[in-house]
């Protein structure tokens, strides 16, 4: 087994996912993690000072996984409204190839408490600045009609609808994750006077 730090922090990371997914939150134990790691316990306690800073160092993890594949998806995609639009599918897309992470960190997580909720708000304000970011490109740009747009106001809405979509979605199925994608990008980028593909 390798001893460089990083790779062992990322096995547990890796190991804490498949037993938050299989047992949950509260029933897992971290000589679980440990186990499923092959690790120790005084590993874990190394990189997390408790079980709850190792599941949200899981949020962190999907997060920037998820602000990696957008903004990846966007480079090839000229400043403007197509940069809204891939950026918008990328991230739905995403949690639809994520599911087990998305459905771990999004529905266990509810019962977390202040320090769960103190994240959710980070990671909202997160993705709610990187969309606000692309819609005042495509202000600047002039492809959103509207002169009078609140970025800030929009992007929080759309995060909003994102949200509560893709949380419906992992606990009930539905709707699938193509009707969101299809009918939920036109829905937003109609919200600020565009019409989508």
């Amino acid at each position: 087994m390798s001893r460089d730090p990083e790779t062992t922090k990322n096995r547990i990371l890796d190991a804490a996912l498949d037993v938050f997914a299989n047992k949950g939150y509260h029933d897992t134990k971290l000589d679980e993690i440990a186990t499923e790691s092959a690790t120790s316990k005084g590993s874990i306690y190394f990189h997390f000072p408790n079980k709850e800073r190792l599941f949200l160092s899981l949020v962190d993890q999907f997060s920037d996984l998820l602000e990696k594949q957008t903004r990846k998806a966007i480079e090839a995609e000229p400043k403007g409204i197509a940069q809204v639009e891939i950026a918008l599918k990328t991230v739905l897309e995403t949690f639809s190839r994520y599911r087990q992470p998305a459905k771990i960190l999004l529905v266990q997580a509810m019962g977390l408490g202040q320090p769960f909720e103190q994240k959710r708000m980070e990671v909202n304000e997160r993705f709610a600045r990187m969309i606000a970011e692309y819609l005042h490109e495509a202000v600047e740009a002039g492809e959103i009609p509207l002169e009078n747009i609140d970025v800030e106001f929009t992007s929080h809405a759309w995060m909003g609808a994102i949200y509560h979509l893709v949380i419906r979605w992992v606990y009930t199925g539905e709707p699938n994750n193509e009707k969101i994608v299809t009918d939920l990008v036109p829905m937003l980028l109609r919200s600020v006077g565009v019409e989508g593909e």
